[in-house]
């Protein structure tokens, strides 16, 4: 495999503003992952950007909260992850799970797939829809996430396609929104997890599967990034990687992945408790290190210049048709411009924007991600054959 480019510019960190670094879309993005796995297991058609290797099975290992910074940062504890080849990607913006997971069900670039935040608008309904938790029965995932998935293109063209995860997700609207056409497999455990996937890596004469494990990033948002308990779950990530390139049946490639890297913001600000955040705003989306501010009628260019003046220096603040211009999102399907908020605060500081009565939730949570900076936008690439 050819290692994946380098991202452009790494950009501002906490001391830098500077323009943001836009994702590379096409170039070295997750959103490129799919279809070159796809173009590997001999699907027609299929632009093989990142030049993975021809072979009849594929395996992709989906780590919550892995970012490539972090793990650079702590190579002891996941020595089998150090030494596999291979390289970062560009998560895409926001950089944040169901994004991503969009991304990797499609490949397709955010604005394409639409699963565009945590919280985003639903058209026309003056309402919000949580993705993640996706408690709306009046929203059809299918709807909502239209593109085809990499597992239904699979099955297609004779593939046999399988999603290996816990079975809480099974059925839910973010898995009926991206892993519809796979089988599911549930799996409680590190060890059913590679049972599963060596089960399914058998099935057919081609096979294509995801694994996804979630505890890094529940552990990283409990306690932060930096934390000795997050080191720790690392090393149980390693073992997996390493116990499940050991399940691998001949003719299989195995690539590591993450859906986004994550900090641990110090400043917070509170977009209920502060007048000049608050004021003007008829609904808060996004999550605190992306919001989406949907503005009342007339109250835009207001809100605009109101967030802008109070984040300052520490965040991008820009109008949704700002952003879009500068391709934060990738190119946009027909109605997705309408599900993001009018304006757009991205921290690339130390700093979260919570809203202690719209999302109570925040109060107890350590690492965050969803920005345009390295730490969390960088998730890596890594590459183990069994020929």
């Amino acid at each position: 495999m050819t290692a994946p480019p380098e991202p452009a510019p790494r950009g501002a960190g906490p001391s830098e503003a500077g323009p943001p670094p836009v994702p590379r879309y096409g170039a070295g993005a997750l959103a490129d992952l799919p279809f070159s796995v796809l173009g590997a297991l001999g699907v027609p058609g299929m632009p093989d950007t990142l030049g993975l290797p021809q072979l009849p099975r594929a395996c992709v290992l989906i780590i919550d909260g892995l970012g490539w910074e972090q793990l650079r940062a702590r190579p002891g504890h996941a020595p089998y992850l150090a030494s596999l080849a291979g390289g970062p990607l560009t998560a895409g913006f926001p950089a944040t799970t169901v994004t991503s997971l969009g991304s990797l069900a499609t490949g397709l670039p955010p604005g394409g797939h639409g699963l565009l935040g945590v919280q985003v608008a639903v058209p026309g309904t003056g309402r919000l829809l949580n993705c993640l938790r996706w408690h709306d029965d009046t929203v059809d995932p299918a709807e909502f996430q239209p593109a085809p998935t990499i597992y239904e293109l699979a099955a297609a063209n004779g593939i046999a396609a399988s999603y290996v995860a816990h079975g809480s997700y099974r059925g839910s609207g973010l898995s009926r929104a991206t892993a519809r056409g796979a089988d599911y497999r549930a799996a409680g455990g590190l060890g059913q997890l590679v049972g599963q996937a060596g089960r399914a890596l058998r099935a057919g004469d081609r096979s294509l599967v995801t694994v996804y494990h979630a505890d890094l990033d529940s552990t990283g948002h409990r306690f932060g990034v930096r934390s000795d308990d997050w080191a720790h779950q690392l090393r149980f990530v390693d073992l997996l990687a390493r116990e499940l390139t050991e399940a691998l049946p001949a003719g299989t490639a195995l690539y590591v992945t993450a859906d986004h890297g994550m900090v641990d913001p110090s400043e917070r600000i509170d977009a209920d408790a502060v007048p000049g955040l608050r004021d003007g705003v008829a609904l808060l989306g996004g999550d605190a290190r992306a919001r989406y501010v949907y503005t009342e009628p007339g109250a835009h260019a207001d809100v605009l210049a109101s967030w802008r003046d109070i984040l300052g220096d520490r965040a991008w603040v820009r109008s949704r048709d700002e952003a879009v211009a500068e391709g934060w999102f990738g190119p946009l399907a027909a109605g997705m411009i309408e599900r993001i908020g009018d304006v757009i605060a991205v921290p690339h500081g130390d700093l979260a924007i919570v809203a202690s009565h719209r999302e109570p939730w925040l109060d107890g949570m350590v690492g965050m991600h969803g920005s345009l900076i390295p730490a969390e936008q960088l998730v890596p690439l890594l590459r183990v054959t069994n020929p």
